[in-house]
């Protein structure tokens, strides 16, 4: 049935961004001192010619995740859950011992020297996007870490997988801290460890939201790729060029959790599950737009176009998507756009009245009917008709690998 789900999506027209100026990159800037990054206000004082020290901590900012361990033990124990395919989980553990991308994440002289020419907007934005980067990656680094710890003993196979895929994460936090060393700058990843705040999700909730952000990464990562493969002027910084095989890493992480939901059909098989799918699917989607349209610099930079860029990689991860979950939003519905649209509007007039000098109840009140827009708009287009999608016939489903 996911595979009929596929077929019967409109296939997307050929993606491609309309052209956009580049920003100017010839002038070598002054050299900066180096600065310790952390998630709170407590940071080096930073350099006037230099980016911004830290992520703001907003709904929108990367989130560090914990769980219920005690129940993920319940769920991947052999002896209680007779729906665990061990040979899918062995194949899958076999694949990840591979390490295709074991050598992959080596640096060149190219970095610094990109590093060094880029200027103004560009250089400013593009550090914002090696610091947030490199906290996502993070942030499931430590997840994927803490599972594999503690499902050692319920399921070793699981929790070796969970431990690569650690080790991937880890090797994608580093390369980023690394380009972020190129702009004299870094993230002190123990001190995020320790202070960042972490967010509680449910067992379920993680397989959802975890499941997505891995393929929203691969569909953000290989449009990129593409892209800047068929448009090589807009090649600014070498990172891009590392990120064919690095979305593979992606890809393949969605394709464990895909099996970890197999295996849990209690996720999937409800109306409950339903209604959870078009949820975390809003979630991500929109998250990702309003993040985007606020950085518009950064794509124009790289000749996207942010709104169709993003659209592409939603329907993309959408269809991916309705091969596993039971129901997805219709982003293929032009309301759907135009609800995303509204919402960055009014987003954007959010972040406009918290950089005035207003008074806190003032902004807050200011606030007020902005934030009953934005909710309205979310709550229209959650209950939008969905897409009927996923499959329960687990024996024809066969995971599908997108390059």
């Amino acid at each position: 049935m996911a595979a009929e789900m596929a077929m019967m999506v409109k296939p997307i027209s050929k993606f491609a961004a309309s052209p956009t100026p580049k920003f100017p990159t010839l002038a070598r800037p002054p050299r900066l001192s180096a600065v310790k990054m952390s998630s709170t206000a407590a940071t080096a004082p930073p350099s006037k010619k230099g980016p911004k020290g830290a992520i703001k901590e907003t709904l929108l900012a990367p989130r560090f995740y914990t769980t219920d361990f005690d129940e993920m033990e319940m769920l991947f124990n052999t002896e209680i859950n007779k729906n665990l395919n061990e040979a899918e989980f062995e194949a899958l553990l076999q694949e990840f011992k591979t390490d295709y991308n074991q050598k992959h994440f080596v640096r060149n002289n190219e970095f610094k020297e990109a590093a060094d020419k880029l200027q103004g907007p560009l250089r400013q934005i593009f550090v914002e996007f090696l610091e947030r980067s490199c906290t996502a990656e993070f942030s499931g680094f430590l997840l994927y870490k803490e599972l594999g710890r503690r499902l050692k003993k319920t399921n070793p196979v699981v929790a070796e997988i969970f431990s690569l895929m650690s080790r991937d994460e880890a090797r994608h936090a580093g390369f980023l801290n690394k380009g972020l060393s190129d702009f004299n700058l870094a993230l002190d990843l123990g001190f995020l460890t320790k202070a960042r705040k972490y967010t509680f999700f449910k067992p379920k909730f993680i397989f959802y939201a975890t499941y997505l952000s891995e393929k929203i990464g691969y569909w953000r990562y290989i449009t990129i790729y593409r892209h800047l493969k068929n448009n090589p002027e807009y090649q600014c910084y070498p990172i891009f060029k590392y990120f064919e095989n690095w979305c593979q890493d992606e890809n393949r992480h969605g394709d464990f959790f895909s099996a970890l939901m197999k295996a849990q059909p209690q996720f999937l098989n409800d109306w409950k599950a339903k209604l959870w799918s078009r949820f975390f699917c809003l979630s991500v989607y929109v998250t990702m737009y309003l993040n985007d349209t606020q950085r518009t610099a950064f794509y124009e930079g790289i000749g996207l176009d942010t709104k169709e860029f993003d659209m592409h990689v939603i329907i993309e991860t959408n269809r991916t998507t309705a091969r596993i979950f039971p129901a997805v939003l219709d982003v293929e519905n032009p309301e759907f756009k135009r609800k995303l649209d509204r919402m960055a509007d009014i987003n954007q007039k959010l972040v406009a009245i918290g950089e005035t000098q207003d008074m806190p109840l003032v902004k807050n009140l200011k606030r007020i009917p902005l934030v009953a827009a934005l909710a309205n708009e979310l709550l229209a287009a959650y209950l939008m008709p969905p897409v009927e999608s996923g499959s329960m016939d687990f024996a024809e489903f066969e995971p599908q690998v997108v390059y």
